[in-house]
């Protein structure tokens, strides 16, 4: 699914990254946690998230995750959003709770993210 679609679906307002909407998306994961973050996502992952600070783009950045989707209607200030267009990243808000953003992908066919094999 492109992040367009994705974009569409959860009525997401583009807050940076509109050239990079064609991009891919495997798989999903939500967390506040960015540890949890750290332990279970990869680079073709969607991170949604709450958390609107600098730290959300560092740890997304470590794992070359390339979008990020605020959930609650949640939007970082500018020198986060100048972060994460320094890492070429698309960051959405959209206005529905984490809930219903996850159910939302899930039922148009989007996976979670797996848990690393033992």
């Amino acid at each position: 699914m492109t992040l367009r679609e994705i974009q569409e679906l959860l009525d997401a307002e583009i807050l940076c990254g509109w050239e990079f909407l064609d991009k891919k998306i495997e798989s999903v994961f939500a967390s506040d946690l960015m540890s949890d973050v750290l332990a279970f996502a990869n680079e073709k992952t969607l991170l949604l998230t709450g958390l609107v600070n600098a730290h959300t783009i560092r740890t997304a950045e470590m794992l070359d995750i390339s979008a990020i989707v605020f959930v609650r209607g949640k939007k970082p200030d500018e020198e986060t959003l100048e972060l994460a267009k320094e890492n070429k990243m698309v960051i959405m808000s959209t206005k529905h709770i984490m809930y219903v953003s996850s159910g939302i992908l899930y039922t148009n066919n989007l996976k979670g993210a797996s848990l690393p094999k033992k």
